[in-house]
């Protein structure tokens, strides 16, 4: 008499079962940051350059401080995830101590011109001895594991993915280390903005082009037989009608 019922229960379990995959994507995006990170990284910058030309040095640097604060609490209270509140306070904190150690409205900036050459040097470091940051940051969020280091093919869409967060942030470190210099704090504020998130964005198109194709070069592995590079390149050449090379008959 219950048997009738199981497709049923099966077909419910499913549905369960891909609603919760499906809740796990923003949850990860909002790791990331999510869409609302670009103005809440924003805001503690145009206030303290607005504050600054209006103000003194110490009015900007409160300003700014407090908004950070301000910005923590309505994270807080909006129940979003306390990592990319806490970090973005503390990275304006920083910022503003070193303003106020400096002296100059220009310091505010200084931490996340070298933090951006640290990053670099990591993403690059990661891809040198071929654990690339991309692949272990994305695996560590999913838990998905770390099978695609054992396949070329997967390990290279993310030394690309991690090769392209660096030049981001290559891109950062040379842009305004050299505003900067020339004391342009107004072109500062909107470079460290401009060169946020957006290209942040840009970056993990990359990222998310390497997982789609590690997802998917991992399904075939696992489905089919693991065949050998050579075993690949001669099936490729039959499929395209070309000769295969000797010795992959």
């Amino acid at each position: 008499m219950t048997e009738p019922d199981q497709p049923e229960r099966t077909d419910e379990k499913n549905a369960a079962k891909q609603g919760t995959e499906h809740e796990r994507e923003p949850t990860l995006l909002e790791q990331m940051g999510g869409v609302s990170g670009l103005i809440y990284s924003s805001v503690p910058v145009i206030v303290f350059v607005l504050a600054n030309s209006l103000f003194d040095l110490p009015v900007a640097i409160w300003s700014a401080v407090g908004s950070a604060v301000l910005i923590t609490i309505l994270r807080i209270v909006r129940k979003e995830p306390l990592q990319p509140a806490i970090s973005g306070f503390f990275g304006v904190a920083i910022a503003a101590f070193i303003a106020y150690r400096t002296g100059s409205a220009k310091g505010f900036f200084l931490f996340g011109i070298w933090a951006s050459l640290v990053y670099c040097a990591a993403l690059v470091l990661s891809v040198v001895v071929r654990w690339p940051l991309a692949g272990v940051v994305w695996s560590y969020l999913n838990g998905s594991g770390m099978a695609w280091r054992k396949d070329k093919h997967s390990r290279l869409g993310y030394d690309i993915a991690t090769l392209a967060l660096a030049a981001v942030f290559a891109a950062r470190f040379v842009v305004q280390r050299w505003l900067y210099e020339e004391d342009y704090t107004g072109w500062l504020a909107f470079a460290k903005i401009a060169m946020g998130y957006p290209l942040y964005g840009l970056a993990l198109l990359v990222v998310v082009w390497a997982v789609r194709r590690s997802d998917k070069r991992l399904k075939e592995l696992e489905t089919g037989e693991e065949l050998t590079d050579a075993e690949i390149e001669a099936r490729l050449r039959v499929k395209y009608g070309e000769s295969p090379a000797p010795g992959t008959q």
